[in-house]
């Protein structure tokens, strides 16, 4: 799934919020702001931006942002949503007089809090990683998580989940700052570990990430939806009775006049089929939308 991309819709990642008010925005950069309804935390939508998401969380609806979290344009909606159901749970747990809340909270001093999810799931420690950073990569080698224990600024940039080959449209990215609770860092990482299947178009997937994943069709059909019967299907559905009635026991005056509507039914719809045909024809599939220059 970490290596599906974005489906170009923000749904799935905004799903968990979806009751928090939403600001549209006509100018700037971002296109679509979700706050909690105390406007503590904040999700930024920058449309075709490099970074896609953004999100913050502060004291207060005045103050500076606490910490802050980034999501690139290849990131899956479905693995951002591990971190707007965190923060929606949280937000419904604290007290807003008291200006508390767990999305607040300081980081834990260990950083394997942070990335547990993934050496649970059997992610193992790179070696070759810097002096003072840890690097942990998935089964397949094709994602991971960088730490930087270098740096100790309260806003640089510490933890990096990354997935897919380098690269401008290949490449996820989730970055986080240094006061980023770690058990937040953490849900966006059990969400990388999510092996159910995701919805994409064909076109949506980089031809240089194709290989790597598993594709299978879906069926193009519909599913059917149950409704009530309508009045029409109800007298369709007396007559069609009628009509059987009367072939089997054709011993009433009126059953003799059901057959004989019947039979006048069947004519007229056999002149009518003759007199026209339909045509099928399939709708040409959408063209894939224009590759994006290397960044």
């Amino acid at each position: 799934m970490y290596l599906a991309g974005s489906n170009g819709t923000g749904d799935a990642g905004f799903a968990p919020v979806a009751h928090w008010p939403h600001h549209y925005l006509d100018e700037g950069p971002c296109r679509l702001l979700v706050t909690s309804p105390d406007q503590r935390i904040r999700i930024g939508w920058f449309g075709d931006d490099f970074e896609l998401w953004k999100f913050t969380a502060a004291e207060d609806a005045v103050s500076a942002p606490r910490w802050q979290a980034t999501f690139n344009h290849v990131t899956p909606a479905e693995i951002v949503a591990g971190l707007t159901t965190a923060l929606a749970h949280d937000y419904a747990e604290a007290d807003a007089a008291d200006g508390n809340g767990r999305f607040l909270a300081s980081p834990s001093l260990y950083w394997a809090d942070a990335v547990r999810p993934l050496t649970d799931a059997g992610w193992v420690r790179d070696g070759t990683a810097h002096r003072g950073t840890v690097e942990i990569i998935a089964p397949d080698g094709q994602a991971g998580v960088l730490i930087d224990n270098r740096l100790s600024g309260w806003d640089d940039e510490t933890v990096t989940l990354w997935a897919g080959p380098v690269g401008w449209g290949t490449r996820a990215e989730a970055v986080f700052t240094a006061r980023t609770p770690s058990h937040l860092i953490a849900a966006t990482a059990a969400a990388m570990t999510d092996t159910a299947p995701v919805l994409r178009e064909r076109h949506q997937i980089d031809r240089k990430v194709e290989h790597l994943v598993t594709l299978t069709p879906v069926g193009s059909a519909a599913p059917q939806i149950a409704r009530a019967p309508t009045p029409l299907d109800v007298r369709r559905t007396a007559v069609a009775q009628a009509v059987h009635r009367a072939a089997r026991f054709p011993q009433t005056a009126a059953d003799l006049r059901v057959m004989a509507a019947r039979s006048r039914t069947a004519t007229s719809a056999q002149n009518r089929s003759s007199n026209s045909a339909r045509a099928l024809g399939t709708r040409p599939l959408a063209s894939p939308s224009a590759s994006r220059h290397s960044r």
